[in-house]
């Protein structure tokens, strides 16, 4: 069974996909595919670039941004512990 971050099962992915090619037909499904393609590569290269653009000020201002980095490598570091601690009592699928 396929699980993706919204919990849909592989069942459930067939029939939207079924869904889809009733709706639109089979001679489309390829050109909305392309196109939620190109859609999502447009937001990601646009967040991108406001990340770019509000790096580059905060520098520009002298705001730490490390402090961010340094925030993450706290995280990370807490993730692990906690993955270490939990590791031999996980249950196993």
């Amino acid at each position: 069974m396929i699980t993706l971050p919204l919990f849909i099962s592989g069942m459930e992915i067939a029939f939207i996909i079924f869904i889809v090619i009733m709706v639109f037909g089979a001679d489309k499904v390829p050109e909305i595919a392309r196109g939620l393609g190109k859609g999502m590569r447009t937001l990601k290269d646009a967040t991108n670039d406001i990340k770019t653009e509000i790096t580059k000020s905060a520098e520009q201002q002298g705001i730490d941004i490390d402090v961010t980095k340094d925030i993450k490598k706290e995280i990370d570091k807490a993730k692990e512990d906690i993955k270490d601690i939990t590791g031999p009592i996980k249950r196993q699928f």
